[in-house]
């Protein structure tokens, strides 16, 4: 009996890693798409007022569509915790009982967004006001009327959640990290059509709008496939199930919510730094989510389910085992990557942004941006995945009750950084770096009232993995400061042949440094390397 659980579990592991290599490529080629949008956008409408007041819009309609109805977000979460207890079997059409429960929950969630949206409607410069109180009377009109072309992504955002999560019930990972490439496509047909004539930048707007709606158009007919089908039903009282969503929703919502008031608290700062500076920082979170989100995204997609029918199981040790395992393995490859940033950020950003209206300020903006953030990608990791086991407990009040203490952190260090000592742009990013900092530490030690975690032998392998990188780090330094002082070539052709010779120099010390210390993940990747050079 016992050496049929190790095999159902090193089976779990061989599953999980299939799907993180797959929702891994997905995301590649998603996060690349988006990376040519960013470029299109930076090139017709560099970073100034007209793409400051596009950001600044978007931050609203992305809380629904990327925040609570995006992979990861509390509308996937809430599905994926629930919905996967209650469908015993993938291979057949879900029962009356989860149709129903299908049908409450998506009601409830387009009629609340749909209010919503009618108040953002009705009343967008009065919220642009609110929010970018230092900003000019021109940008809070510009912003006010993205805004308001923007309102229907508030009712997708939901809806796109719930689809998200009931499709990868179903392990069909592909969709939900796909689609977002629709709204990247859209926006740059729309924006190389119509950008030497859209002076205002309504054509990002309607954009971003149709491209939302096509995102769900595309996923309709999957879950109609799949035996869901949507019958409006107001019985949000007497449903058990229903209220549970609603226990794990609700402060899940309202954590990322907190979340997105860090973003208006920084917002309300940058507006008085300097034209560009919200577009400059949306740009460095755009380049550190590539490598960042690929790692989290591939890893605690399939894990999660992982993580809440283990719960269900009150199988302990198997949480211990994979929450381990997948954090070690993201803080293995979190390293190389701040090394990356810090060593050739700016080369970097000057390779994919700088041209046409981007200017060599902006990609100095952009850059300075990266370097403070790029000091939150190991706690971020770690919040997002210590996250994902209190949903597994249903449990979203942590989460939330620790991301609402830290306004008032974020509010004090912005103040400190940015009123007091000047810091500009790297103020802001490194006031984020420090909150998301705050926030794993704080998850990480409240989860021992859930259950008893393994951090000693995380940490103690991510302190050797640091312990390499600083070296890797040293070495990738000089070997990036000779290369600039003996080879010349042109800009172009110089920045790549640089990123991919300090790709080679980390990777030739960083994995020899882990495997001398005995890491298994080391160990693990250079047994892949062999095995796929010997075919």
């Amino acid at each position: 009996m016992e050496n049929q659980t190790e095999l159902n579990k090193d089976s779990k592991t061989t599953s999980v890693l299939k799907a993180a290599w797959l929702i891994a490529v997905v995301t590649i080629v998603s996060k690349l798409i988006g990376f040519v949008r960013d470029v299109v956008i930076a090139n017709y409408y560099g970073a100034n007022l007209v793409s400051d007041a596009y950001y600044y819009a978007y931050q609203i309609p992305s809380l629904s569509l990327i925040l609570l109805g995006g992979v990861g977000g509390p509308f996937h979460s809430a599905t994926v915790a629930i919905f996967s207890k209650l469908i015993p079997s993938l291979n057949e059409k879900p029962s009356e009982k989860v149709n129903k429960l299908y049908s409450t929950f998506m009601t409830a969630t387009i009629l609340f967004f749909l209010v919503l949206s009618v108040l953002i409607f009705i009343f967008p410069k009065e919220i642009m006001g609110l929010i970018i109180s230092n900003g000019s009377a021109e940008m809070i009109n510009l912003s006010a009327l993205h805004l308001k072309i923007m309102t229907p992504l508030l009712i997708i955002g939901g809806i796109v959640g719930i689809y998200y999560g009931i499709l990868i019930i179903y392990k069909q990972f592909m969709l939900p990290n796909l689609s977002p490439i629709i709204m990247s496509v859209a926006i740059i047909v729309m924006s190389v059509a119509a950008a030497p004539d859209d002076k205002k930048g309504l054509a990002l707007a309607w954009a971003t709008t149709i491209g939302a709606i096509l995102q769900l158009v595309i996923q309709y007919p999957n879950i109609r496939k799949l035996g869901f089908k949507l019958r409006p039903n107001f019985e949000f009282t007497n449903n058990p199930h229903f209220k549970e969503i609603c226990e794990l929703l609700f402060p899940a919502v309202l954590s990322s919510t907190v979340g997105q008031i860090h973003i208006y608290v920084d917002m309300f700062f940058t507006s008085s730094i300097s034209e560009g500076a919200w577009t400059a920082i949306g740009y460095a979170n755009r380049v550190f989510q590539f490598p960042v989100g690929i790692l989290t995204t591939a890893f605690l997609v399939p894990l999660f389910p992982i993580f809440a029918r283990l719960v269900a199981d009150k199988d302990y040790d198997g949480i211990r085992k994979y929450f381990n395992k997948g954090v070690g393995v993201l803080f293995f490859a979190a390293i190389p990557i701040i090394i990356g940033i810090l060593v050739v950020g700016l080369d970097g950003v000057r390779l994919v942004f700088e041209r046409g209206a981007f200017d060599k300020e902006a990609t100095f903006m952009v850059t300075e941006a990266l370097w403070f953030l790029s000091a939150s990608i190991l706690p971020y990791v770690f919040r997002d995945s210590i996250t994902r086991v209190y949903y597994s407990f249903n449990d979203s009040a942590t989460p939330f009750v620790v991301a609402f203490s830290s306004i008032v952190l974020k509010f004090f260090l912005n103040i400190l950084f940015i009123t007091k000592w000047q810091m500009g742009i790297g103020g802001i990013t490194l006031s984020t770096s420090l909150v998301t900092l705050f926030n794993a530490c704080v998850l990480g030690l409240l989860m021992s009232k859930k259950m008893k975690m393994d951090y000693k032998s995380l940490f103690l392998n991510l302190f050797k993995m640091i312990a390499a990188g600083v070296v890797t780090f040293v070495v990738c330094l000089l070997a990036a400061r000779g290369f600039d002082g003996y080879i010349q070539l042109p800009p172009v052709l110089l920045e790549l042949i640089k990123i991919s010779f300090i790709f080679i120099v980390c990777m030739a010390v960083y994995i020899p440094l882990n495997l001398m210390m005995k890491m298994d993940y080391a160990s693990e990747l250079a047994g892949r390397i062999k095995s796929r050079l010997g075919r």
